[in-house]
């Protein structure tokens, strides 16, 4: 479940052909395989409006940098939002069965500018193999076949929660800062595509009442949103799950620079671009 940062989908997709292209690289050459945190204080009291209440404690652009994890299925995103720098960080890893390796992949973004790193592990060589620096690397978007399949920053709500929010005709207050609801993942096309593994068509009219959870902490910060989603299909009953958390407490995002960066070589192209 994620905003509009270069859509999940399309990141997975980014690094499951990374991960392709490597493997495909390593195998033709004949390689062998190698070896929440909440604030203090009270807990929110009741709403007369809790919508509108969960709605305010989405984040927003005056919020301080915070830690973000979303979890769809096998799909797991960690990163950062700093919204005072219009900055984002978001990482993923890939795992390939042959040859056997992972490559972990983390984007950067502050404003226009876009780096990524790349770290692959469980074969020794193959990342030098591969001509990949492990520093960071300055990408140019206009080098790239798609530029949508990297992230961009849109907002400073990554799990687009605040989207999810609005779909839901009421919204009940439950206490100690419990929310629940139903949210309407046909409402429109923006929700119906923040999810990367949930074929939303195949729920049928249950697509239209997703029981949702959602929690703010003691400080007034929503952290966390959980949609429990039917079986449909050949789909199996799963929990899509996003977090915010360590707000104030995760590091401030600026462009790398010095011996920490250099341009991306074609080499980094090449894995992208397939």
């Amino acid at each position: 479940m994620t905003q509009r940062f270069g859509s999940v989908v399309s990141l997975r997709r980014t690094a499951a052909l990374a991960t392709a292209v490597l493997a495909t690289a390593v195998l033709s050459a004949g390689c062998g395989t190698g070896d929440a945190t909440e604030g203090t204080g009270p807990a929110p009291s009741p709403s007369a409006d809790p919508k509108a209440a969960l709605l305010a404690a989405v984040p927003d652009e005056k919020d301080p940098a915070f830690r973000f994890t979303t979890i769809e299925g096998a799909d797991k995103f960690d990163g950062v939002v700093d919204p005072a720098a219009r900055g984002l960080e978001l990482s993923m890893s890939e795992k390939s069965k042959d040859p056997e390796f992972t490559m972990g992949m983390t984007f950067r973004v502050i404003e226009e500018d876009i780096w990524m790193r790349v770290k692959i592990t469980g074969m020794a060589g193959l990342q030098d193999m591969m001509k990949l620096p492990k520093r960071w690397m300055l990408l140019d978007r206009t080098k790239l076949d798609d530029a949508s399949d990297v992230p961009v920053y849109q907002n400073a709500d990554p799990a687009n929660m605040a989207a999810v929010i609005r779909t839901a005709e009421t919204v009940e207050d439950r206490g100690d800062g419990t929310y629940a609801g139903f949210a309407d993942l046909t409402a429109n096309a923006d929700i119906r595509e923040s999810f990367t593994t949930v074929d939303v068509a195949a729920l049928g009219d249950a697509a239209k009442k997703v029981p949702f959870t959602a929690v703010v902490g003691p400080d007034g910060n929503l952290t966390s949103l959980t949609l429990e989603l039917p079986a449909a299909g050949k789909q199996k009953a799963m929990k899509v799950v996003a977090k915010y958390y360590d707000f104030g407490k995760a590091p401030k995002l600026t462009a790398p620079t010095g011996a920490q960066v250099q341009k991306a070589p074609a080499s980094a192209y090449e894995m992208l671009n397939g």
